[in-house]
């Protein structure tokens, strides 16, 4: 596919006509994290009234810092919504990028669940300002950022969890039930796919109380 296929002339819009890409941040210091985590729908859809610029939405993110991006739609999801290069186009701009796929509406594997979190709190640690996506940015990664929190924070609860993301996201946040029971039966499951005997740790910087 040419490198430019996505930026056709069919394709073209006004300004005006152009969807804005839907960011939002999420303030981490309630589970002790001097950190913010960006939460946002998928950059340079196409799709009925949706109508993104991929490289406009690229450099966005660029001039906001953001250094690594997790991605929960699939390769085929991509394909759908004519960004079938956007994890080249990252690799491009130097993000990193951490690609988990899972369904639109449904849940990840536990042990790509634990993956995730573990990734996401290198980041975290490491003080790399993050984005996660998926194709709306409320369900699946609204799901992640729920379940890091309580990563995070073995003292919050994960009916807060869910308002904190909520607050930042909006109401639709966490959009299916089972994405919902996921997020309250999320301890049990790590603590069943968690190794015996291994802890988690975390590194600052962290918030004094």
């Amino acid at each position: 596919m040419n490198e430019n296929e996505f930026d056709s002339s069919d394709e073209e819009a006004s300004e005006k006509e152009q969807t804005p890409l839907e960011l939002s941040w999420l303030s981490l210091e309630p589970v002790n994290y001097a950190h913010i985590l960006g939460i946002s729908a998928l950059p340079g859809c196409k799709f009925k009234n949706i109508h993104r610029d991929l490289v406009q939405n690229l450099e966005e993110i660029k001039r906001l810092e953001i250094q690594d991006v997790f991605i929960f739609c699939t390769m085929s999801e991509l394909s759908f919504y004519r960004v079938p290069t956007l994890i080249q186009e990252y690799h491009k701009r130097n993000f990193v990028v951490h690609h988990y796929p899972f369904l639109d509406g449904d849940v990840p594997e536990l042990d790509t669940c634990r993956k995730i979190m573990e990734d996401l709190q290198t980041c975290m640690d490491n003080s790399r300002k993050t984005l996660i996506h998926c194709y709306g940015g409320l369900g699946r990664s609204c799901l992640v950022a729920a379940c890091l929190l309580l990563w995070l924070d073995d003292k919050i609860k994960p009916e807060e969890a869910i308002n904190l993301v909520r607050a930042a996201r909006g109401p639709g946040a966490i959009q299916t039930i089972k994405q919902y029971n996921f997020v309250n039966e999320f301890r049990d499951n790590m603590s069943r796919c968690h190794p015996q005997g291994e802890e988690k740790t975390q590194s600052l910087p962290r918030l004094s109380r």
